[in-house]
């Protein structure tokens, strides 16, 4: 990170303008129209996603007839063929319709199809996204201090449902001579993730955020800014699942920093 005022301003503009970019592509998360849990459709018919789709343990079954002009890997699919859990960005997973994507994604044992449409009416209606304009005063020097080893807590999700979620350790920090925490998951990449409300939450901007500090150094210092705090994907569609703050991620002081709200339309 630059640290020339100047320099770090253009960064952060860099920032926000690939980050809308991402957000507005045709497989970005406004493009997401439904989540629909195989459990509560026994029969295999999900509404408005072509084909029929069954659990059978570790794999989901997709059965589709050549009126549901299914490709699966690029090739037409008539019959039936076994899948797994998608990996990796929407546009490459294996199963499209009439361009749009079918992932399929499991949580917690239970199957799922997310339907990803760019033609949705939340990408067409999409002007950007409110963020405050960058400040240094909001990028501040913290540490990670791991836990011994991962722990897992229940969490409300944006679904409505409870799910489990990991965390390894906690970031702390200080923000106008006060002292703060927040409990962080460590990402493949080792950088940390954070999911935290504070007091401009549901009143200046969505109801909670996601912060992505880069990987600690070798000491556990690292660098917190809250200018690149994120809306959460649900801010984009009401479809995805995303877990809530856990217990003590509530800041009591306002972050006036990051993303706060969609552009209205």
């Amino acid at each position: 990170m630059s640290t020339d005022p100047r320099q770090s301003r253009q960064d952060w503009l860099d920032w926000h303008e690939r980050r809308e970019a991402a957000v507005a592509a045709p497989y970005g998360p406004l493009s997401l129209t439904g989540t629909y849990w195989l459990a509560d459709h026994p029969g295999g018919h999900v509404p408005a996603v072509p084909g029929v789709w069954r659990e059978e343990g570790d794999e989901v079954v997709l059965t589709a007839g050549a009126e549901d002009a299914v490709t699966v890997d690029g090739k037409p699919l008539v019959g039936t063929v076994r899948l797994t859990a998608d990996q990796g960005p929407v546009h490459a997973s294996r199963v499209e319709s009439a361009g749009r994507r079918l992932v399929v994604m499991r949580r917690e044992g239970l199957w799922a199809v997310r339907d990803f449409d760019p033609e949705s009416a939340a990408r067409r209606a999409f002007r950007g996204i409110e963020a405050t304009p960058y400040d240094e005063r909001w990028v501040v020097p913290g540490s990670f201090r791991p836990y011994g080893e991962e722990r897992s807590v229940r969490v409300e999700n944006a679904d409505g449902r409870e799910r489990g979620l990991g965390l390894s350790g906690e970031l702390a920090f200080a923000l106008d001579g006060a002292e703060h925490t927040l409990q962080v998951a460590v990402e493949d990449d080792g950088s940390l993730w954070a999911v935290f409300s504070d007091a401009t939450g549901g009143r200046d901007s969505y109801r909670f955020r996601f912060l992505r500090p880069a990987a600690p150094a070798a000491d556990g210092s690292v660098t917190v800014d809250f200018n690149r705090a994120l809306l959460p994907p649900c801010a984009f569609a009401d479809h995805f699942i995303c877990p809530f703050p856990p217990p003590g991620n509530t800041l009591g002081v306002p972050v006036a920093a990051g993303e706060r709200r969609l552009v209205p339309a």
